[in-house]
């Protein structure tokens, strides 16, 4: 989730990990920073915010060092400031590192390190990794040994780049979890988490596997396991241009932010599903989790895609915990004097956790004292910081304006809420078992929706010169037909709307001929015969009808003209997988009217004004 560049050669460090920060930006961060040595000394030098604010103090000191690594931090334990940020030092000062990933026994190290007098100045899960290594350096250990020893410890994934003051002449990378490559030079040798930020320096590159532990010198690399194993590892020639490589290889951001979902599911859901007590564990709700069940009523405020979710939630709610649910725009919920009190629980969602108008709503709610909780994916943000408590999503960064990975992790954790909140009222262990056991199948049934990219790209170009769209769905997939609609009308600017599929005949009816295309989400579900009297009545008027179905069904396929078969889960999880298809679907429509995806006009990623 965020990027990491480290440099050793006969060139001056300080610049070439400056411009691969800077590579690196598109990734999203909150602060950034360097390490360097300078003879015996380290010297760190980090910020809250852009890179160009550390550049210029860095241009400012003159600055000169043959090996060093810098960091751009996206937060996830800790606010963004300057002591958060990476690099992280031992309590001398001699050795210091970089780290992307989560540590998940934090907790557990932090406390046995704290034991044994070492000292924290941050609020990270990253500072336990720099005086880990370091208890292993005291016993005598040398820094390859101590970083190994130091990793059969940890749980969680990581990729690292660490210095040390004792062995000027070394870089030592290791892996898990979060990708790092070795850029393999003339008598200079790199290391970062993405190859864009070492492509104008070397085209020949290394990639770590998990549990690989590398060995960077200015004219050497080797590679061990955690265990000391020797590993040979391939050299690969890059043979992308850096524009392509800054953007993963995809074109836009947006189809890399569709295509990486099944690895945002996964980590939205990492560590959080007790699998053989049909539960979820979510730390963040944990002081209040009783409260919540108890509750009287529940609300979810949101706007836009968070607002399709919360929807979505609604029906969640309801369903397996018997408590009323009402969704409610949070540009509308302050400014209608809402009957909200104490015994009422507001969700807020947002991706980026600063929406004005969702913030507003917070903090009108605590003001009448509702239980007030974040469902957010940006780490120390506003609605993080002023809610009572909350889950993060953990998507990683959305560059895209149009939200897709972030849709989906919010309806995974809008699951596992209902999952904690029904074990607690009558979600038996059975139904809570197979909740549970479905959303760890998610993540690979999204991987084979996305294997079907080809084939919606080919019915994309069927109606890429469409001027409306209409989108139908029932039950939990009517909020899937507004999100899908949403979509188009965000980055294709066509006009598109989402509705209940029964009330199409209740005015957009009077719509359809030969020239609307309409969408149908149909899996076969318990709304599935219902929904194909509505196909029929759309066909019956010469309507061009593409459908989500499930992948064993064949009878829909003489109802429709474009059928996409997708696999199948117990009902409240299906949205997660019946909505890819359909941004997949305006995604290739935009591209193919020659738009900006991934920055449509008139909209912003984080809407800070209300």
């Amino acid at each position: 989730m965020c990027g990491i560049v480290g440099y050793i050669g006969k060139r001056n460090s300080v610049p070439i990990l400056i411009e691969g920060l800077k590579r690196l930006e598109y990734r999203g961060y909150d602060s950034a920073g360097i390490g360097i040595l300078n003879g015996n000394d380290s010297i760190i030098i980090k910020n809250k915010g852009k890179v160009s604010l550390l550049q210029e103090k860095v241009q400012q000191l003159n600055l000169k060092s043959f090996i060093g690594i810098g960091h751009t931090r996206w937060a996830t334990h800790g606010i963004p400031n300057e002591t958060n940020a990476h690099p992280h030092s031992n309590s001398d000062g001699s050795l210091f590192l970089i780290h992307n990933g989560i540590i998940e026994n934090y907790q557990t190290l932090k406390r046995i390190l704290i034991n044994n007098g070492y000292k924290f100045k941050s609020e990270t899960d990253s500072e336990v990794l720099p005086h880990l290594i370091d208890s292993f350096l005291k016993k005598g250990n040398n820094l390859v040994k101590s970083v190994q020893l130091a990793l059969q410890e940890v749980e969680g994934t990581y990729g690292l780049a660490i210095i040390y003051t004792k062995e000027p002449d070394k870089i030592v990378a290791a892996r898990k979890g979060s990708p790092l490559v070795v850029g393999l030079g003339e008598g200079e040798n790199l290391v970062a988490s993405d190859v864009s930020a070492v492509i104008s320096h070397t085209k020949q590159v290394v990639y770590l596997e998990d549990g690989e532990v590398a060995v960077i010198t200015q004219n050497d690399f080797c590679a061990k396991t955690i265990y000391d194993e020797d590993i040979r590892k391939e050299v690969h020639e890059i043979t992308m241009s850096l524009e392509e490589i800054d953007k993963g290889g995809y074109p836009h951001f947006m189809l890399k932010e569709i295509m990486e979902q099944p690895e945002s599911l996964r980590n939205s859901m990492r560590g959080r599903i007790l699998l053989e007590e049909g539960n979820a564990k979510l730390g963040g709700l944990a002081d209040v989790a009783d409260r919540l069940a108890n509750s009287k009523r529940i609300l979810i405020s949101a706007c836009g895609t968070s607002w399709h979710a919360g929807l979505v939630g609604e029906y969640m709610f309801e369903h397996f915990t018997r408590i009323p649910t009402e969704v409610e725009y949070a540009s509308e919920f302050r400014y209608r004097n809402p009957i909200v009190g104490s015994e009422d629980t507001v969700f807020f969602i947002s991706q980026s956790g600063e929406t004005a108008d969702t913030l507003a709503a917070l903090r009108e709610a605590k003001l009448r004292g509702a239980l007030a909780l974040g469902i957010c994916n940006a780490v120390g943000s506003s609605i993080a910081r002023e809610s009572d408590a909350g889950v993060y999503t953990h998507a990683g960064p959305e560059i895209g304006v149009a939200s897709t990975k972030a849709f989906t992790s919010q309806l995974v954790v809008l699951a596992l809420i209902t999952l904690l909140i029904g074990r607690k009222k009558n979600l038996s262990l059975e139904d809570g078992k197979l909740i549970a056991s479905e959303l760890l199948t998610i993540p690979d049934k999204v991987e084979k929706i996305l294997k079907l990219n080809p084939e919606i790209e080919i019915i994309a170009e069927q109606f890429k010169d469409a001027k409306n769209f209409l989108y139908l769905g029932r039950g939990y997939n009517f909020p899937v037909a507004l999100e899908g609609a949403l979509k188009l009308k965000e980055i294709s600017y066509i006009h598109a709307e989402g509705y209940p599929a029964a009330e199409m005949k209740h005015g957009p009816i009077a719509l359809i001929d030969e020239n609307m295309p309409v969408v149908f989400i149909a899996p076969k579900d318990s709304t599935y015969e219902k929904i194909k009297s509505n196909i029929q009545e759309v066909k019956a008027r010469g309507g061009k009808i593409i459908a989500i179905a499930s992948e064993n069904d064949d009878e829909i396929d003489h109802l429709v003209d474009y059928a996409i078969k997708i696999p199948d889960t117990i009902e409240m999880l299906r949205p997660i997988l019946t909505v890819i298809p359909l941004q997949l679907l305006a995604y290739h429509i935009a591209v193919k009217k020659g738009l900006n995806v991934d920055q449509p006009r008139n909209l912003a990623k984080s809407v800070t004004v209300e």
